[in-house]
């Protein structure tokens, strides 16, 4: 699949790329960053991949997150997809900003208008996964996911689904337990239908976990005490439900914190380290 590459930007004696694609997975023009470190001209790398939160598109966390020098650091390469398709114009989908166009949750959606394009989960272990093995210098197996928010749910579910795929994952402020907040409900209920379907469950890590079969795999936490959205997102629920079935978990409660990329910049390094641990 053709890789068109947008921008290409020095950064820590590594390059920060963005690159587009016509996705066969969500039918429409998908835009993904790339960070190589300066590693990366010389031998293959581990992967990190990064899904961000609401409202996020590709720039967020490549503009805001600092994640580079660590990258560079610790000798790995950043992968962020888009949060949802976009372009499409399918109605609707622009009418709140947690719905919809930058809101795609990381799921295979199953009603209409939505389930043709709003398919994230496959986009990301499908489709994207393979394009980075194919177009970079990656050692193929050895990558890690994290996320935030809307993405941090992202990745605890792709990692709780798919066991094996990666060799950890870490979350800032996730949606811990989206079939009982907010935003989980109005999102499942658009994209997989009522809670009464039982798919609900099949998209929410606190769920997952509960009937997790797979490698050992340690979900890391991460929460600010200061979250203004910290009633959305039941951290201790999905703590609770790895100590019952016997899934390693850390919950790290970071005092005065919040919700936005000034608390991720501030423990983003401390991610990277400890993902670099597991893939190295």
């Amino acid at each position: 699949m053709v890789l068109t590459e947008i921008s290409s930007v020095k950064s820590f004696g590594g390059w920060q790329k963005v690159f587009s694609h016509e996705s066969r997975e969500v039918g429409c023009t998908m835009k993904f960053g790339v960070y190589l470190p300066p590693q990366a001209e010389d031998k293959k790398l581990p992967v990190i991949y990064w899904l961000s939160g609401l409202t996020c598109s590709e720039a967020n966390f490549i503009e805001k997150a600092s994640a580079q020098r660590y990258a560079a650091q610790h000798g790995v390469i950043l992968v962020n997809p888009d949060t949802s398709p976009r372009g499409l114009e399918i109605p609707g989908d622009s009418e709140s900003w947690d719905f919809g166009v930058g809101a795609g949750f990381y799921l295979n959606a199953t009603q209409e208008p939505w389930k043709k394009n709003y398919k994230m989960h496959d986009y990301i272990t499908k489709e994207l996964i393979d394009l980075v093995n194919s177009n970079f210098n990656v050692v193929v197996g050895q990558q890690s996911i994290m996320g935030h928010s809307m993405g941090g749910h992202g990745a605890y579910v792709i990692a709780l689904k798919n066991p094996g795929l990666f060799k950890s994952v870490s979350a800032f402020a996730p949606i811990c337990n989206p079939t009982v907040c907010p935003w989980g409900i109005k999102a499942f209920t658009g994209y997989l239908g009522p809670k009464d379907t039982g798919k609900w469950e099949e998209w929410d890590a606190t769920e997952l976990v509960k009937k997790y079969n797979g490698p050992i795999l340690e979900l890391f936490i991460d929460q600010g005490t200061a979250d203004q959205f910290l009633s959305q997102l039941n951290p201790n629920n999905l703590m609770e439900a790895c100590k019952d079935a016997g899934v390693p978990a850390i919950l790290k409660q970071r005092d005065g914190y919040n919700h936005s990329y000034f608390y991720i910049a501030s423990f983003i390094g401390e991610h990277i380290e400890y993902h670099s641990k597991h893939l190295n």
